[in-house]
């Protein structure tokens, strides 16, 4: 299958969010940290002003009465607070929109607490976030700090920006064109690869032997915008583009940012980081060649009990398009899966389909 998660990054993410190595990211996560401050507030105490000489802009008090900027993102928020639609408010005057929010956060609504996140930079402050008080917030920091300590700067270590290797296997240097770590003051995302250490397996395709290199994704959101999550893959090659091709055993872990998030990162996501630097490529090569060797007595019968008949039939028919002869083993199975996965058009269905294929393909142990 092809991942499209790091093309839509790089297609999306403007120069200022776009860093040339794992420690100048988290440098700056970590500026922003130490920048911020949450607060928990009575909604009834936030107030939006508009600003003198802008029709568009829109400034926030708290209790203190200072003037905090807002984001397009906690705007969002804070109109979802107030009971009102924000692609409405966003299209009308500043002045006529603060009215309609101050109604809802002052008297339409109930009374509520808010968790609210200030950061300051070049003396002005600004709301980021506006959401329950029991956000779980994992720090960007947090999360790129565990990656530094354990991937080293993502440009010399074993794991690295990948897809930027000539044709002698030198590495080039990282550009803000070609990079895979992003963050903004919305969200943080990173994709790192070992494409050295490839694995290398036989009868892959068709017949033909063929190699994949590790590599991993991880996203957070300090502000509510995506959960924390890491993706781990095996794939082929990652092109100009960042679409990712030929990517197989998609894994994924997801943590929402509830009040016990960070007891959870702690517990799952952190080991998961460190165990993805010290896995074996001689044990997940084994495992391929387990499930390649594994025949299925009766595919149908197998089918069937882990997928519906309309997709048992597709499934079939994808690894007959793909190999030119039908489906015999666990590894059959999982190419055939993911196959077929590749023309779903919603991402739920397709992702879930890609986990059943891990699924099968861990029967061979």
């Amino acid at each position: 299958m092809e991942l499209m998660q790091a093309n839509r990054q790089w297609s999306s993410r403007p120069d200022d969010q776009r860093f040339l190595s794992l420690t100048s990211l988290n440098e700056h996560c970590k500026n922003q940290r130490q920048s911020s401050i949450a607060k928990v507030v009575s909604s009834r105490a936030l107030t939006l002003h508009p600003v003198d000489g802008d029709s568009e802009a829109l400034m926030l008090t708290g209790p203190n009465g200072a003037p905090v900027s807002i984001t397009n993102w906690s705007f969002g928020q804070l109109a979802q607070r107030a009971g009102a639609p924000a692609g409405y408010l966003r299209d009308i005057p500043a002045p006529l929109a603060a009215d309609c929010l101050n109604y809802g956060l002052h008297h339409s609504r109930d009374i509520a607490e808010c968790g609210v996140l200030l950061t300051k930079e070049n003396n002005l402050a600004t709301a980021r976030a506006v959401t329950g008080p029991n956000y779980g917030r994992i720090w960007n920091s947090t999360i790129t700090e565990s990656l530094v300590r354990t991937f080293g700067d993502g440009v010399t270590g074993t794991f690295r920006v990948p897809g930027e290797f000539g044709v002698s296997g030198q590495a080039k240097p990282i550009t803000k064109q070609s990079t895979t770590l992003y963050a903004s003051d919305r969200d943080m995302w990173v994709f790192l690869a070992d494409e050295h250490n490839r694995i290398e397996l036989p009868n892959r395709r068709n017949g033909k032997s063929g190699s994949l290199a590790r590599g991993f994704f991880v996203w957070n959101s300090e502000v509510g915008s995506t959960t924390f999550g890491i993706g781990a893959f095996l794939f082929d090659y990652m092109c100009g583009n960042h679409i990712i091709w030929g990517a197989e055993e998609y894994q994924e872990l997801r943590i929402r940012h509830t009040s016990g998030a960070p007891d959870r990162w702690i517990e799952q996501a952190r080991p998961a980081i460190e165990q993805m630097s010290k896995s074996s490529a001689i044990g997940i090569t084994e495992a391929l060649r387990a499930a390649q060797a594994k025949r299925i007595e009766n595919v149908d019968e197998f089918l069937l009990n882990r997928f519906t008949k309309s997709q048992t039939s597709a499934i079939k028919a994808a690894h007959m398009a793909d190999e030119q002869r039908p489906i015999e083993t666990l590894w059959d199975v999982a190419t055939g899966v993911t196959a077929y996965a590749r023309e779903i058009q919603h991402t739920n269905d397709r992702v879930s389909l890609e986990r059943e294929a891990g699924k099968v393909l861990k029967l061979a142990a």
